[in-house]
């Protein structure tokens, strides 16, 4: 099957199993917190390669397998959802950081970077973070990243994406925690990340395959961590109170800004996963 077949076949599912639950495209997009052109698009086919997540959130909803709306007939239906619990201190919900947190920082990829291109580290480090916040909040495009990155190595092109994949590192001890908190509570990814990288990541199995109840991606709602307005959007994702919110990241000043808000917090030392 070639992919154009594939979109068309996903597609095809996905309205067949709308349609079984009873739900009209309104419903499912309020349900599954997609846009409703977004849905429009994978019924008819037009999107190449929807995100992995988006369609595991539409499963979930309309509780089927990601296997059967994928075209697998592994399993017919999902297995019935647990009720999620409430920890002693009132935690419900838990947003994981994702550099640094569930995979170990890309410092490697800026090395393999100067040594390619014959630059000092130190220009190459200068230029990724002269940048970093604006593509991270959306304020400029993976491809001028990309350029801004080019022009600093003195070369035509660069691909940071894939230079990243390469070099980070899943942090075990982190991936098993959020399996385990994700069997028993609601679990979501709050994370200053650039655009499209999440969901390579999830392709390439570097992070965990749970159920996300939310995903916040920093590039996609023009917000970063530590500014008050990334919280304010995840916070309404979860439909809890602030103090029911848990924040497991390994920046302080993350941690801190979540605190102020009066969420839970926990911050997380990469040199001591285990802990």
């Amino acid at each position: 099957m070639n992919e154009v077949d594939a979109e068309l076949a996903l597609g095809k599912k996905l309205q067949e199993a709308r349609q079984k639950a009873g739900l009209t495209q309104q419903a499912l997009c309020q349900k599954a917190d997609i846009s409703y052109s977004t849905l429009a698009k994978i019924e008819r086919g037009a999107i190449k390669a929807p995100s992995v997540f988006t369609i595991m959130n539409i499963a979930e909803v309309l509780n089927v397998s990601l296997d059967e709306l994928m075209g697998r007939q592994i399993a017919p239906t999902l297995p019935p959802v647990k009720p999620k619990k409430v920890s002693k201190n009132g935690i419900r919900f838990v947003y994981f950081d994702v550099n640094g947190c569930l995979v170990r920082f890309f410092h490697r990829a800026l090395t393999k970077l100067s040594e390619k291109h014959g630059a000092s580290e130190e220009s190459v480090e200068s230029a990724f973070w002269h940048w970093n916040d604006a593509v991270c909040r959306g304020d400029i495009t993976m491809d001028e990243f990309n350029n801004h990155l080019a022009n600093a190595l003195g070369t035509d092109n660069v691909d940071w994406t894939e230079y990243y994949l390469d070099e980070v590192d899943p942090i075990e001890e982190m991936h098993d925690f959020l399996k385990w908190a994700g069997e028993h509570y609601h679990v979501g990814l709050l994370t200053n990340i650039m655009p499209g990288s999440l969901d390579a990541m999830m392709e390439r199995g570097l992070l965990p395959e749970v159920h996300y109840s939310a995903l916040i991606d920093s590039s996609e709602v023009g917000a970063i961590k530590p500014e008050e307005e990334i919280y304010q959007i995840a916070a309404e994702k979860t439909n809890c109170n602030p103090n029911e919110i848990l924040l497991v990241d390994d920046s302080r000043s993350n941690v801190m800004a979540a605190e102020k808000l009066g969420w839970k917090v926990l911050w997380f030392d990469d040199f001591h996963p285990s802990e």
